[in-house]
């Protein structure tokens, strides 16, 4: 399945680990959330990446206390009309600061990629290698938002205010009355 990170086709470098096996010190796996819960400190001692696979209907306040040492967290669409991923993704990102790797998997359409970036998501697995090719033409072609959101991009209010000192007194309060 290719993934599609900051906008590139790239080689996934962690190894979906599915089995009861012991997890290897060496690899960067990817677990089912269950895995990972049953032993997220153990896990997390290990010397390499660890990314957990997060379903879309349990509570991302679990993964709280663990945000600063995942290497990635992987939620799923089940679904393509279950969103329920696009608000995990912005509470991790605005509310619990996760800063790692952000992927979604599952139902990952086209006509949904640019709002999965906007709410925060970095990596994306897709099915089809057309809809790589597009995903990843799409983070060049958006460079203006106007909406604020998890991705960290500044909106085009923020930009303007930025500007702002250049602009004269009068004009900068109603810059700010518009916004």
């Amino acid at each position: 399945m290719p993934l599609v990170q900051s906008g590139r086709i790239v080689e996934d470098r962690f190894v979906r680990w599915l089995s009861d096996a012991p997890v290897p010190e060496d690899a960067a796996v990817l677990l089912p959330h269950a895995r990972f819960l049953a032993d997220p400190a153990g896990l997390l001692r290990r010397p390499a990446p660890t990314g957990v696979i997060w379903p879309n209907d349990r509570k991302v306040s679990e993964l709280a206390p663990h945000v600063d040492r995942l290497a990635l967290i992987a939620l799923v669409f089940p679904v393509f009309k279950d969103g329920r991923a696009f608000s995990q993704a912005r509470i991790l990102r605005e509310q619990y600061g996760f800063g790692g790797e952000l992927r979604a998997t599952g139902q990952v359409l086209r006509d949904q990629f640019l709002f999965m970036l906007r709410a925060g998501f970095d990596a994306f697995e897709v099915t089809k290698p057309a809809d790589a090719a597009a995903f990843a033409e799409t983070v060049r072609r958006y460079s203006v938002f106007y909406q604020p959101t998890g991705d960290g991009r500044a909106t085009a209010r923020k930009a303007r205010l930025h500007r702002a000192p250049a602009l004269a007194p009068a004009v900068l309060e109603e810059t700010l009355q518009e916004g």
